[in-house]
């Protein structure tokens, strides 16, 4: 394989993504949190995130998305979303003895049209944007490890 490949892309591509990967990431963090109130939701937002990680890949390389993330934190995250969407709706059954009861506005009251108007949704929301983002990191991160072991293999 050659170096340029190794090491991500050109440094104009490396300065772009340097200056809109936070953007990106923030954009997703907004989409996340407020996809009850807007279009959007935890499944876009997951997407999103994802697609930071899947730019930084592309643009620098495998060490750089190391230092970010590893593949251990991403199923670690992956876990942590679904465990978090789990426990979300089984305490609906602790304090209200139904799955996925809106306890949330039972707590805290009713807020129309403000941040936590939706009860529940925004801790869902949260759950899966970051099982999604950490889902859809671990497939990228895995088939390009495999394409540039199979790569590897076939220059031999």
């Amino acid at each position: 394989m050659n170096e340029q490949n190794e090491q991500g892309m050109s440094e104009i591509v490396k300065m772009v993504c340097r200056i809109i990967e936070g953007f990106i990431f923030l954009f997703g963090l907004y989409i996340v949190m407020f996809g009850h109130l807007t279009p959007g939701g935890g499944f876009a937002g997951g997407v999103i995130l994802a697609g930071v990680f899947v730019l930084i890949l592309l643009s620098f390389g495998k060490e750089r998305l190391n230092n970010v993330i590893s593949d251990k934190a991403g199923s670690f995250l992956e876990s942590f979303g679904a465990l978090v969407f789990i426990l979300g709706a089984a305490a609906g059954m602790l304090i209200m003895n139904s799955f996925f009861a809106n306890y949330t506005n039972r707590l805290i009251g009713s807020m129309p049209f403000r941040f936590l108007s939706s009860g529940n949704i925004l801790i869902y929301n949260i759950a899966i944007g970051i099982k999604v983002m950490a889902e859809l990191f671990v497939v990228i991160y895995f088939l390009s490890v495999t394409h540039i072991l199979l790569k590897k293999r076939r220059e031999k």
